[in-house]
């Protein structure tokens, strides 16, 4: 996706691949910086500080920290090691898991020599199955923004599609394109007027600073909201769809996604407005039935609710990035950063062979045999 013009992805090889780069996104909107990642331990580091975030993004991270594990040791002991370090800094988000247990599986059985280089190749395939399954993902959310457009009454027909979404499932979120976005992204480059109302997505203000700051840049029209304004919004027409993204889909088509996103679906279903959930196949987890009772919710630092973070903008350090305290000194925050959407509130699953209704059926019936 483009950054002032050149094309950018989240996250790629250097040093003759012996090191990897990410987009620090704890620093946007209001830098745009690198960091290189040479160890487990960085990448470590950049998954539970959410240098990088979005369960895509993760996986792949996680893949190449596998690689950079067996290149500093590539015994068995190691390799468990790393496995288990990486695998522990994000529990909810299912793509860590899966993608470390596809290197971990293809180099187990290789000479120690050979491990490394595999797993260079193996974490390199996932970021390139991910372009392509985002990309795909967008054009089947396309043609249900067409349809929606389509369908809307003679006296709205040429107005632009209003499209909330909640939290960042942008290309920053995934190597590339992004899941709840790439619609978004295709339709505007298709030439289809549409605008997107952004939620601010407190408690990290990913919507506000990592969704707006991809739209700015893609030109797409769009304006923030606080989180509290979608049901308002609803109410009085001014949304066509909710569509947003999915860090762990159960195969019954339970969704778990940032804190919040099952607010935004009771005022979809309340008001008639169309729920749609944009995920790759890689974020479906065919052991869960029940997502409310099975999913493991992560608890983040107080801190990100008593505080809040960004830009001077005035007085002797204007400019720099700053945390400021919101709460009363002693008063004490809860931080669930996910929540999740039963089935029966999502309209539809967008994946990349296709869109599916949120049920058991509607999910193998896309993917059989699973």
């Amino acid at each position: 996706m483009n950054i002032n013009g050149t094309p950018w992805r989240t996250i790629g090889l250097e040093e003759g691949g012996r090191s990897v780069w990410v987009i620090d996104q704890t620093l946007l909107p209001h830098r745009f910086e690198t960091r290189s990642l040479t160890s487990v331990e960085d990448a470590a580091a950049a998954i539970s500080t959410m240098v990088v975030r979005g369960a895509p993004l993760i996986g792949v991270t996680g893949a190449y920290g596998l690689m950079l594990a067996l290149q500093a040791n590539p015994s068995d002991g190691a390799l468990a090691a790393a496995f288990e370090q990486l695998n522990a800094t994000r529990p909810t988000a299912v793509n860590l898991r899966w993608a470390l247990e596809r290197v971990r599986e293809l180099v187990v059985p290789l000479p120690e020599a050979e491990r490394a280089d595999a797993a260079r190749t193996e974490a390199g395939a996932i970021a390139e199955e991910d372009v392509a399954m985002c990309e795909a993902i967008g054009e089947h959310g396309l043609s249900l923004f067409q349809q929606l457009a389509a369908a809307r009454p003679a006296a709205r027909q040429g107005e632009p599609l209003n499209v909330l979404t909640h939290c960042n499932a942008g290309w920053l979120a995934t190597v590339d394109w992004g899941t709840a976005l790439a619609p978004i992204y295709k339709a505007h480059r298709a030439g289809l007027a549409i605008h997107v109302w952004v939620d601010e997505t407190r408690p990290r203000n990913q919507g506000a600073s990592l969704t707006a700051f991809e739209l700015g840049k893609e030109g797409v029209p769009h304006t923030v909201i606080v989180d509290n304004a979608g049901g308002h919004l609803m109410q009085h027409g001014l949304v066509d769809a909710v569509i947003v993204g999915t860090d762990r889909t159960t195969r019954r088509g339970d969704v778990c996604n940032k804190i919040g996103t099952y607010l935004k679906a009771l005022a979809a279903f309340d008001n008639g407005v169309p729920f749609y959930v944009a995920l790759p196949s890689s974020t479906i987890d065919w052991s869960l039935d029940d997502g409310v009772a099975e999913i493991p919710i992560e608890a983040r630092s107080e801190l990100e609710v008593t505080h809040i973070q960004g830009r001077i903008s005035a007085g002797p350090a204007v400019g720099e990035i700053a945390s400021v305290q919101l709460t009363p000194d002693g008063s004490v925050g809860f931080n669930p950063a996910f929540d999740v959407t039963p089935a029966r509130l999502v309209t539809a699953l967008i994946t990349e062979r296709g869109v599916a209704a949120a049920t058991e059926d509607g999910l193998r019936g896309l993917y059989p045999g699973r």
